[in-house]
């Protein structure tokens, strides 16, 4: 038995912010990844962009089930930068209840000839990334089943408005010779997918929906 399928959270694009903390500068840059090497290479982009700053400190956090973690200090007292980073990122709900993945945030400090001690740098650290998690726009990310069915072209548009309009969600139809080809997207759940399949049977005089496999399907959040 299916369960409900997971989601999460995903930059849209770069995301910046930037606090003053006696005297030192801490830019927080954070931006979508997908692998850890993407991670990397976006925090030695980084580090090469403002070579001139002391500390180019970062954390990413990557995959559905967000077990792929990092931090680094970069040079920060162990355990005073890295960790506040990952952090803010594990614990970062900027959408309902529903967690962040597949990013990566760097923190540049400019050091502003003051001593900020252990707490200082762990709070300054964590408020950067958390600002800017603030400036980012989102997208979700849901793992779907996927269940087509065929409709006359002629009957196509109206089916299709008719299965939004009940509530269910369906890419973009695709239109081939004969037919035309709506794709449900479902949670998963045997619930809607029971009442999905009572849908089509009634619009489609009992047409049935076949399995399509899964797939991750994105959609903007405010």
């Amino acid at each position: 038995m299916l369960s409900s399928a997971p989601s999460y959270l995903v930059p849209r694009g770069l995301g910046s912010a930037e606090i003053v903390e006696k005297k030192s500068r801490f830019l927080c840059l954070i931006e979508r990844v997908s692998d850890e090497a993407e991670a990397r290479e976006f925090i030695a982009m980084v580090r090469a962009e403002h070579r001139l700053a002391r500390h180019h400190c970062s954390a990413f956090v990557i995959g559905a089930d967000r077990q792929l973690r990092r931090s680094n200090d970069d040079g920060e007292p162990s355990g005073t930068a890295g960790a506040p980073i990952l952090d803010a990122l594990i614990g970062a709900r900027p959408h309902g209840d529903v967690p962040c993945s597949d990013l990566v945030a760097v923190v540049v400090r400019w050091f502003g000839g003051v001593l900020l001690g252990a707490g200082g740098l762990v709070r300054a650290y964590g408020d950067a990334t958390s600002a800017a998690l603030e400036q980012v726009q989102w997208l979700q990310r849901d793992e779907r089943t996927l269940w087509e069915l065929d409709a006359p072209h002629a009957e196509a548009g109206r089916w299709e408005h008719e299965l939004r309009t009940r509530g269910l969600d369906l890419l973009p139809p695709s239109y081939g010779a004969s037919a035309a080809t709506l794709t449900l997207t479902l949670d998963g759940t045997p619930e809607e997918q029971a009442r999905a399949e009572t849908i089509v049977a009634q619009l489609g005089r009992g047409r049935t929906l076949r399995p399509a496999g899964r797939e991750w399907i994105e959609r903007a959040v405010s």
